[in-house]
């Protein structure tokens, strides 16, 4: 099966996808690797893509989305990296492979992912659910089961489909999906790109759940998992091979989550070890922390959260400000100053 493995990330967590993309070298050399990024290199970071592991290179401002800065503009830097994933999987079905995977750069392959390309022989769409055990604690329950009430049945840092039938065709609802709903609005019922795949179940045939408690290995899922290192040093999850894992949250939050449900099982600890060791020898200095170069407007200036909901909320905003990143007179900037009084 001639398989495309892609994730979507800025360059401040180019760190992660590199660790991501060597660990599934590692496993799988003859899968072709794809870093999908909406942002631009920080000056004074030398960005060669030939020194990089990975295979292609894909800006989203290539994906041939429709007035694209417009369109970037309405996202925040965690939308929009979401966003870019559907158009994406939609256009690398007409690449020439069988199978296309998404993972999420701050995930980590260690163990092989041959069983994804077995299912995908029969099946069109993969999905990992948060959950596939049921929690029994109180305290769990609220964290982890409400949490995925909230965000998603599914993980989307996670999914996998054949480019033709049925897979061809989620990918093309998730492209138009995300293309227009992409946002962190959950009282409106919108996570990103995680609750719509709640409906994916009802809507698509040929799905397959991953009920393997090895494949996406989380905080919000560690209270039912039981991580084993077994004499031979093989990985072990409730006694089935770890798959891949997910670091969310990496730092103070992370930890605390990571404390809160590993307890006294100390092989959670040494893989997250492994993971920041990892991901602090594949950090470059030169790109300053949190950079994102979408994140101000031409002047620097940072564009809060409610200027972007603001324009895309108005039809006339858009049409009058195509570009609403740029500064000076005649700008959007410029407008919501005189506007908005501030």
């Amino acid at each position: 099966m001639k398989t495309l493995c892609y994730t979507s990330f800025t360059f401040s967590y180019l760190n992660r996808a590199r660790v991501l993309f060597k660990t599934l070298r590692q496993h799988h050399p003859d899968w072709e690797l794809a870093a999908l990024i909406t942002d631009r290199p920080p000056e004074g970071f030398d960005f060669d893509p030939a020194q990089e592991p990975f295979d292609r290179l894909v800006w989203a401002s290539d994906l041939n989305i429709p007035n694209f800065q417009s369109w970037l503009f309405k996202h925040d830097v965690v939308e929009v990296c979401t966003a870019v994933k559907g158009p994406f999987l939609h256009q690398a079905c007409g690449w020439g492979f069988d199978a296309v995977i998404y993972m999420d750069p701050d995930t980590a392959a260690l163990g092989s992912l041959a069983p994804l390309e077995a299912w995908l022989e029969d099946h069109d769409i993969l999905l990992t659910p948060h959950l596939v055990d049921p929690n029994e604690d109180h305290a769990a329950i609220l964290d982890n089961d409400l949490s995925a009430s909230r965000t998603g049945i599914f993980n989307l840092g996670f999914v996998a489909i054949r480019t033709t039938g049925e897979g061809a065709r989620f990918a093309k609802w998730w492209n138009d999906r995300l293309l227009s709903y992409c946002y962190d609005d959950m009282p409106n019922g919108l996570f990103v790109d995680q609750r719509w795949c709640d409906h994916v179940p009802a809507l698509f045939d040929r799905l397959k759940i991953v009920r393997d408690p090895g494949y996406n290995v989380a905080s919000w899922n560690l209270s039912t998992r039981k991580i084993t290192v077994e004499k031979d040093g093989r990985i072990t999850v409730n006694g089935v091979p770890l798959r891949f894992w997910h670091f969310t949250k990496l730092g103070a939050v992370g930890d605390s989550m990571t404390r809160r449900y590993a307890g006294r099982n100390f092989p959670v600890y040494e893989i997250w070890s492994w993971y920041k060791r990892e991901v602090t020898a594949a950090t470059d200095p030169a790109i300053p922390e949190r950079w994102w170069a979408y994140g101000t407007y031409g002047d620097g200036a940072p564009i809060p959260k409610a200027d972007r909901v603001l324009y895309r909320e108005r039809g006339d905003l858009q049409q009058a400000f195509p570009d609403p990143f740029a500064s000076g007179p005649g700008s959007y900037q410029e407008w919501l100053v005189a506007e908005g009084g501030r």
